[in-house]
Parts: C-alpha cells; sequence; structure tokens
C-alpha cells in the first residue's frame, strides 16, 4: 500500500517531517555518530544499548531491530549509530525499491558477516520480497531459483550472518510473520521541548553558530515535537539573521524568521490556520465534511487530511466525527474567537456540548 505524500502548499513548507534528498544531505552533518551523542528517546536508546552491548560481548550479530514511529524522529540515524557501534558497515535500501524477490536476493547475496541492512519503510515490500526475507532473517539463506516453469529449482545459498534495521511508519501495516522476526522493537515518540532545546542547540554549534536560549526555546517550540522540523527552522532563523539582522540567533530573529515563514508560537503554518479558520468561522465550529472543508480551503482533500489533520487533531485542535471535522475549545482560543452559542466544544453548561442534538453539518 504506497505511502501518502505531502503536497507542496504555497511553496515550502517548514513543518512538514517529511524529508526529500537534498533535505536528507543537509541532515547528514547533523546526525549524531554514536547512541551517547543521541538525543531524546530514552528509553529505546537505552534499551537499544543493552542489545548492543550484548552482542559485543558475545562477538556476535545482534537481534533483528524494528524502529517505528512518524517520520522526522531518528530512524534512519540510529540504524547508522547501530552500524557504528557494532563496528561495521551499513547497507540502505528502501521497501519500495526492492520490486522483486530477485531485487532482495542480490542484496542478501552481497552482504558481508556482520553488516547491517537497513530497509526503510519495510512496510511497503513486496510480498515474495517479504516471504524471501522471512527464511532470510529465521535462517540466514536465500533460495535462489533456477529455470523456469516445472523444470525450476530452489537451490540454498547461505548467508553470512548479519542484521536487519528495519525502520516504518505504519507498524501496523506489516504482516504477523515479520514483525515476529525481529528480536528488539522500538517505538520512536514526539520529543518534548527541553529534548528539541538539546537538538537545536547541538545542530547550532555543529553550523557554526551561537544561539541563545530563549531563541533555541522559542524554535523548540514551534516544532511539532520533531527534530527534523527543529533543524529546518534553525536553518531559516539562521538565514534570516544573516541576511536581516546581525548574525546573532537571539529571540527577535527566531521570532521574526518564524512569521516571515508562517509558523505561529504553537507550530501551525498557514495552512493549517487555513483550515481551522475555516471550520469556525465559516462552519460556526462544524461539523464539517471533508471534502467541503478541503473546497473552502481550496484545496484537495487529500492534502487536507494527510497534511493538516494529523498535527491539528494531536493538538486537540481539531476532532474527527463520524459527522465531520470539529473544532475544539482550544481551536477557537487559538484563534482569538468566541464560539457562537451551541457551537461543537462551546462550554454550555460547565461541560463541552458534543454536538449530538445540533446541526448534522455536512456527511464525510
Amino acid at each position: 500500500m504506497a505511502e501518502p505524500v505531502e503536497p507542496e502548499y504555497g511553496g515550502e513548507r517548514l513543518v512538514t517531517s517529511s524529508a526529500d534528498d537534498v533535505e536528507r544531505a543537509a541532515e547528514a552533518a547533523l546526525r549524531p555518530k554514536k547512541l551517547d551523542e543521541f538525543v531524546g528517546q530514552r528509553v529505546v536508546r537505552d534499551q537499544l544499548s543493552l542489545v548492543l552491548q550484548a552482542a559485543l560481548a558475545r562477538d556476535a550479530s545482534p537481534d533483528h531491530v524494528l524502529l517505528s514511529g512518524p517520520p522526522g524522529l531518528g530512524k534512519t540515524t540510529l540504524a547508522m549509530i547501530i552500524a557504528a557501534e557494532l563496528g561495521t558497515s551499513l547497507r540502505v535500501t528502501s521497501g519500495p525499491a526492492i520490486q522483486h524477490a530477485g531485487d532482495l536476493a542480490a542484496v542478501l547475496s552481497s552482504l558481508e558477516e556482520g553488516e547491517v541492512l537497513f530497509i526503510d519503510e519495510i512496510h511497503r515490500l513486496a510480498r515474495p520480497a517479504e516471504e524471501l526475507l522471512y527464511v532470510a532473517m529465521e535462517d540466514f539463506r536465500v533460495d535462489v531459483v533456477v529455470g523456469k516453469g516445472a523444470g525450476a529449482s530452489a537451490i540454498p545459498l547461505a548467508l553470512p550472518p548479519f542484521t536487519v534495521v528495519g525502520a516504518t511508519t505504519r507498524s501496523g501495516l506489516l504482516p504477523a510473520p515479520l514483525r515476529d522476526r525481529f528480536g528488539f522493537t522500538g517505538h520512536l515518540d514526539f520529543y518534548d521541548a527541553a529534548e528539541l532545546e538539546r537538538v537545536i542547540t547541538r545542530s547550532a554549534g555543529l553550523m557554526g553558530v551561537d544561539i541563545q536560549h530563549a531563541a533555541a526555546h522559542e524554535i523548540a517550540g514551534r516544532s511539532r515535537g520533531t527534530p527534523r522540523i527543529a533543524n529546518r527552522l534553525l536553518r531559516r532563523v539562521r538565514d534570516w539573521a544573516q541576511v536581516r539582522g546581525d548574525g546573532r540567533l537571539d529571540l527577535k530573529a527566531a521570532r521574526a524568521a518564524l512569521e516571515v515563514y508562517e509558523v505561529d508560537p504553537i507550530g501551525l503554518d498557514r495552512l493549517d490556520r487555513a483550515v481551522l479558520a475555516a471550520v469556525c468561522r465559516r462552519f460556526g465550529g462544524g461539523p464539517v465534511g471533508l471534502s467541503t472543508l478541503a473546497m473552502t480551503v481550496g484545496e484537495e482533500p487529500d492534502t487536507v487530511e494527510t497534511v493538516a489533520e494529523p498535527y491539528l487533531v494531536r493538538e486537540g485542535l481539531l476532532g474527527r466525527t463520524p459527522r465531520g471535522r470539529v473544532a475544539t475549545q482550544a481551536a477557537w482560543e487559538h484563534l482569538g474567537l468566541e464560539p457562537p452559542p451551541g457551537a461543537w466544544g462551546a462550554p454550555l453548561g460547565g461541560t463541552l456540548f458534543d454536538g449530538a442534538d445540533g446541526d448534522a453539518g455536512t456527511p464525510q
């Protein structure tokens, strides 16, 4: 099943957690090289450290590792760190790049003993490749098919011990037999503001710029709990300071730069605010159907659903109901608006009105 691709909205969208090849190249210089340099994800980091240290003590390859969680939190970085901690090389591929079992067989047969194979978006592997990977991960062999039709035969090819590190943003799409092959599974959560401040301060040092604590705090608060977004905003603040400021990354520079890029104090951008404003101003807080809402803001329904909604729902600004999207009390407050009497989420008799007896709105 293909992953939804975030469409562009008004040019560069600073608060998206996805990254293109150009940005990944820029990120490479900021990636930590060791576990003790990796900021955040304390539980996963500590558990992974035990797995790696035990494997090194036994002089054996560690269990296969599955890393899950939203994009931009450090799954690729951890895969690189695993290889570095083991003192071995890293082979990198992705689920979409492996369309046939033969593609995977070619990669597996070229692995050397102890190497780490990183498969990004592993939930997007083709089914024949998945079945080949089951055997390779468990028995360290691949069956090479020779010939065609009734005369075809499978020749087992032994593989040296290796470690698969799989990364996925949608672990629920992984078939159970594949999940069971991983000896360690770590789920990466969103970062808190203090952790993001450490990420930003560290990245600024690697970029050769000084940043004041207040500026790092301001950027962290607008980064949606995601280091990738934090580093992206840091680069834009640095640009503003060099072009329009005095070169210092202080609170003034951070606020001015992020105002230029329309990223507000809680990390909403122009599309996010347009969606909230439409629900509140045009539809009285909702419910309003996805298609109608998308038409109101001038975007495709997929754009609204995959680009804007996840963060708005996560922050408690937008709700999804069987009858459509609804604005919460927090959304009205963020926009500086007073909800009309009877609006969904408006105070009513000391409780929040759930809209059950209100306007049916537009169906989804």
